[in-house]
């Protein structure tokens, strides 16, 4: 009889632990199709494009936010083991470098048919790895009551910002740390030839009062009043005129580089279908009209989606041709950070 409940318990214990397995399969299969994205822009279009796609979709979206240089670094961290499906936005040149070193995932979107041309552009210099989504677009700020107090002529034109007369009145940020201020440097060098390019970055360091760690700084900067004039991604400036503060923005009379945000599928990701299907959604103009809950202002790649006016008037920038696989490229960027490090940043003033 003993013997009989011994051998009754043990079936019911492996019916029970069968059935633990079952459920425990059916959890991590669940847990299976959550899709895990590391986001590089603003952190209010992160959290909104995540919530509108799992609404739609129901598809649980895992988001953290993080810089485009901490997302790269672990992407090689993570290379045979990634954690993380989807990059989603942040500059162009880690997506790009991450592409050459083998680290995303080919994917060409059905919606691709709907993108502006520098969208395809950049998904075609990368093997069809990424994708851009957003363009943000180079120039520069100031602030017409600090430029009236002066009575001066507000500039028009890169040529404008090497006049003595704005001597100590500009801010911009440093291509070590910054990779709108490699932008700049790249655009420069692209639009005058690199010896004319750092003839002019020696004659407008004469002027500037500081260089920032971070391209955003000088959002707050030039609002203030405490820098008159601001070079960066004129997107940082557009937030500010809404809450009425005295900036006017300027597209260069020459000419401009820009910046494509960028999008990508990492190379291995676990739950491949649901990256590719929010891929697909996020190049749609319903993912990309700009709407009042998200303070990004950029150009988006979308034909059709919405945009403020503000945002539409930056289309009519003359861009230079900008080769994203040059200038992308680390053994370019670090060649010419340093050449800027020692005849620029360190030239006598």
């Amino acid at each position: 009889m003993l013997a009989r409940r011994v051998a009754f318990v043990e079936i019911s214990l492996k019916k029970l632990f069968a059935t633990a397995a079952i459920i425990a399969a059916c959890w991590a299969s669940a847990a299976h199709a959550d899709l895990n994205i590391v986001c590089s822009t603003d952190a209010d279009w992160c959290e909104s494009k995540a919530r509108e796609f799992s609404v739609q979709t129901g598809i649980k979206v895992n988001m953290v936010r993080k810089a485009t240089g901490e997302v790269f670094a672990q992407l090689k961290a993570e290379a045979n083991n990634p954690k993380s499906d989807l990059w989603y936005g942040g500059t162009h040149d880690p997506h790009l470098q991450a592409a050459f070193e083998g680290l995303l995932q080919p994917y060409v979107s059905v919606n691709m048919k709907d993108q502006y041309p520098w969208s395809a552009d950049l998904l075609a210099k990368s093997n069809s790895q990424v994708a851009g989504i957003y363009r943000i677009t180079l120039g520069f700020g100031y602030n017409r009551d600090v430029l009236a107090k002066k009575n001066l002529k507000a500039p028009a034109c890169w040529s404008d910002l090497i006049k003595p007369e704005f001597k100590g009145d500009i801010e911009t940020s440093n291509p070590a740390t910054s990779g709108t201020a490699y932008t700049i440097l790249a655009t420069l060098v692209q639009m005058m030839g690199e010896d004319k390019a750092f003839d002019y970055l020696r004659a407008l360091n004469k002027n500037i009062t500081r260089y920032t760690t971070s391209g955003t700084a000088q959002r707050q900067s030039v609002s203030r009043g405490e820098s008159m004039i601001g070079i960066t991604f004129l997107d940082e400036f557009i937030p500010e005129q809404y809450v009425n503060a005295p900036i006017e923005t300027v597209l260069p009379c020459e000419g401009t580089g820009y910046s494509v945000g960028a999008m990508s599928i990492i190379k291995g990701a676990r739950n491949l279908p649901e990256a590719k299907r929010f891929y697909d959604w996020a190049l749609t103009a319903e993912a990309q009209t700009i709407r009042d809950q998200t303070k990004v202002i950029a150009i988006p790649s979308n034909r059709t989606a919405f945009a403020p006016e503000r945002v539409k008037a930056l289309e009519n920038a003359k861009l230079v041709n900008y080769d994203f696989a040059k200038y992308g490229a680390s053994t370019e960027r670090k060649r010419l950070i340093e050449k800027w490090d020692r005849d620029v940043k360190n030239a006598v003033k």
